[in-house]
């Protein structure tokens, strides 16, 4: 695979970071190496250690100058400008992630062999692996590349097969309601908070019912627009009943109550939403929704964790002698 390198201007900034660590506190050094590592700083010799002068990094080292300070050892940080366009290229061969961008695609070429052979449910779970991965990779790209973009095509490719695998029976066109009204690549609206019922029916939504759906967050207070189709809040064209919950109410209006791996998804949402009959599984699930809320930066990566998790969990439900 050819390597690709975008020169820098002999211009380019650079901050240095030259760092005396504390020698009688094994601990505290191994912290300071790894915070070094966790930023993506590249080595260039022993104390000595480099980042693109952006207002991220330079945020992140001043604020372990300060702690290096506090336990004892010292840095100066020094903005640095490459003398001409040849040292810039040598300050940018240091964080070059060609490689592991590289190893990646193999990884996830060589799981392809399975597809159609293997349980698709497992390959979902490396390929859940590779995303982490890959995302870790993409945070310390300072340079993006041909080549990380051709990783994340070829992670979305595969993602987007495995899941063909896992939900074959996802309609490839549209849905009809029972009235026979059509959903196609239409926008859903629901409002925050967002937890069990509307996480679980957005999911429904884009997996079984509107596959190329948009789905948006409406404020406290903000209306419905008159193009989207609002579910799981009051008075919206999809809500709970007495008796349902909103997952409950899509199931039923599209037909699709007879999939017994989502009606039990729908009970067990139920069960975490309104209550009534206890579902065993409900404590786990509620627990990886809790871990999803608290590592997503917002409502669209809340929604991103939280279809893994019913992903798995329909796959977990699936029994081929009962599909439809």
């Amino acid at each position: 695979m050819a390597r690709y390198k975008e020169p820098l201007l002999s211009t380019a900034k650079w901050l240095a970071f030259v760092a005396s660590l504390p020698t009688d506190d094994p601990a505290a050094r191994m912290r300071i190496l790894r915070t070094l590592e966790s930023l993506g700083c590249a080595v260039v010799r022993d104390g000595v250690y480099l980042l693109p002068d952006t207002a991220e990094n330079r945020s992140g080292l001043s604020r372990l100058r300060e702690h290096l300070t506090r336990i004892q050892g010292s840095a100066t940080l020094l903005a640095v400008t490459a003398i001409d366009s040849e040292q810039a290229q040598v300050f940018q061969n240091l964080f070059d992630r060609t490689g592991k961008y590289e190893s990646l695609i193999l990884t996830i070429e060589g799981l392809k062999a399975g597809f159609g052979i293997s349980d698709p449910a497992a390959i979902a779970r490396i390929l859940t692996k590779q995303r982490r991965e890959f995302d870790a990779i993409s945070a310390l790209d300072f340079f993006p590349s041909p080549v990380r973009e051709q990783a994340a095509r070829t992670l979305n490719e595969a993602e987007e097969s495995v899941r063909g695998l896992m939900f074959p029976d996802v309609p490839k066109a549209t849905s009809v309601t029972r009235s026979g009204r059509r959903f196609f690549k239409r926008v859903w609206a629901t409002r925050p908070p967002l937890w069990a019922d509307r996480l679980a029916s957005s999911w429904l939504i884009r997996r079984f019912i509107d596959t190329e759906a948009t789905i948006i967050w409406l404020d406290k207070m903000q209306n419905c627009p008159e193009m989207a189709i609002g579910f799981a809040f009051e008075n919206a064209e999809f809500s709970n009943s007495k008796s349902e919950i909103t997952f409950e109410r899509l199931l039923k209006s599209f037909d699709l109550n007879n999939n017994a791996s989502l009606a039990r998804i729908g009970a067990l949402v139920h069960f975490l939403e309104a209550g009534g009959t206890p579902v065993a599984e409900a404590a786990g699930v509620e627990t990886l929704l809790q871990g999803a809320r608290r590592r997503s930066l917002n409502d669209d990566s809340l929604l991103a964790e939280s279809e893994k998790t019913f992903d798995l969990l329909y796959d977990a439900y699936f029994d081929p002698a009962t599909r439809q």
